[in-house]
């Protein structure tokens, strides 16, 4: 291959990742304000954000997988600037309303749902564009370089919401960010030699048919079955910090918004962290997904015991890195083992499982948060992610090629061993028969 396609493909990279940086600064803009606005501004209480939180990634149980179908037929780079436009209007809208004052607590639900409706169908077509930007050598590297960015934001995001909700409220910091996505759309257009409609095979035109090939193909391999079952453990119970934190600084410590704004730019230190160190890993395995889910929902029972604000932030750090860690090894264990023809529908099936579980996880977390505590909404999290990730395990593993052992020396423990390694994906279409 040509170092001018090479120079170009990285220009493209390059154009594109900075692009998605500003928006993705916008959009924990807007996570933060939701969330004020919903406890805070409008009075709704532990188990409105859990609400809110669940509304906003239900679409990724129910359109996900149309979004996947979407990114493998059509040209993903038209389709990534449907979505950001999309998402940007839906921000401007809920800005509008809260200035206007006209903003209830349903305005927020329906909103939040439509965001949800957009980032399910932006999802896969991003993941699966970023392997035509880059070579397969470059994939890992560039899924982690992506996880970087989107978490480079957050250092930035929360703690600039948190300040701009003091001085100037939470309407403005919405408009914020709907405009942030003309940055995006603007990176997208000036892409070049990138995205173009891919072939579409006669046999497999048609829509039930395609989505039910997506699933059987994941359905076919193990290995993808166990990573996929304890990301949804940890999507499901673990990732819910966008309420846990916000329940933590108001409720428990009694901070305003500056304080919580600011426990999301700390934990970004570890999650930017986590990213960096997973960019310097060229190929994902599968006993560091394992052994990270454990070790995250030990850390996050950790973090819900700390009796101060200082010792709780302090705490996100290495929680923050250990979730990243877990999040960008499954993220790209998928990608480099997926033929590129049915990747962009495992994708979406990847990241419904990941994330359709938070709107049952969130408000049951919320739930537990207003009835025993906002601890529990940490200590519940952190032990039902642990035993979630054992369970599947325990239950997998023997399908999988992981097998699990105990040691006594030097220190007891369990040591996960990976006895077959990832079937490496095919260029051109395996045959998957569909039932």
């Amino acid at each position: 291959m040509s170092p001018t396609f090479h120079s170009l493909r990285h220009r493209n990279y390059r154009l594109y990742w900075s692009g998605m940086f500003l928006s993705n600064v916008g959009t924990w803009m807007q996570r933060i304000a939701q969330d004020w606005l919903v406890l805070v501004v409008l009075g709704g209480g532990a188990q409105a954000v859990g609400i809110t939180t669940g509304l906003q990634f239900l679409p990724f149980l129910l359109v996900a997988p149309f979004g996947g179908l979407l990114a493998d037929r059509f040209d993903k780079r038209r389709l990534l600037m449907l979505t950001n436009t999309f998402l940007g209007l839906v921000g401007l809208f809920l800005g509008v309303l809260t200035l206007t004052g006209a903003a209830q607590i349903w305005h927020v639900y329906v909103l939040a749902f439509l965001l949800g409706v957009g980032s399910a169908l932006d999802n896969p077509a991003r993941q699966a564009f970023v392997s035509e930007l880059v070579g397969k050598d470059d994939l890992t590297n560039a899924v982690a370089l992506n996880s970087a960015s989107f978490n480079a934001a957050r250092l930035i995001g929360p703690a600039l919401a948190g300040i701009l909700i003091g001085l100037i409220g939470t309407g403005w910091v919405f408009i914020l960010n709907g405009a942030s996505f003309v940055s995006p759309i603007l990176a997208l257009l000036l892409l070049r030699g990138a995205g173009g409609r891919p072939k579409r095979d006669p046999e497999r035109a048609g829509t039930v048919s395609q989505l039910r090939e997506g699933v059987s193909y994941l359905w076919s391999r193990p290995d993808l079955l166990m990573v996929v079952a304890i990301m949804f453990g940890l999507g499901t119970f673990g990732m819910n910090f966008q309420m846990t934190m916000a329940l933590m600084a108001t409720d428990v410590y009694g901070k305003g918004p500056s304080e919580y704004g600011l426990l999301g730019s700390i934990m970004a230190i570890g999650t930017l962290s986590g990213a960096l160190i997973a960019a310097r890993r060229r190929v994902p395995r599968r006993r560091l997904i394992v052994g990270g889910s454990v070790v995250f929902g030990l850390l996050e029972v950790t973090a819900g015991l700390m009796p101060s604000y200082v010792l709780f932030a302090i705490s996100l750090v290495p929680l923050g890195i250990i979730a990243m860690t877990i999040m960008t090894a499954a993220n790209a264990y998928v990608q480099t083992t997926v033929p590129q023809y049915v990747r962009g529908r495992v994708m979406s099936l990847y990241m419904m499982i990941f994330m359709g579980g938070t709107p049952f996880g969130a408000p049951l977390i919320g739930f537990v948060a207003g009835t025993f505590g906002a601890r529990w909404s940490l200590l519940g999290g952190g032990i039902l992610t642990t035993a979630f990730a054992l369970a599947a395990l325990l239950v997998l593993a023997p399908r999988s090629g992981v097998v699990v052992r105990t040691r006594l020396r030097p220190r007891p423990g369990l040591v996960v061993v990976t006895t077959a390694p990832a079937p490496a994906p095919a260029d051109e279409p395996a045959t998957v028969r569909v039932a």
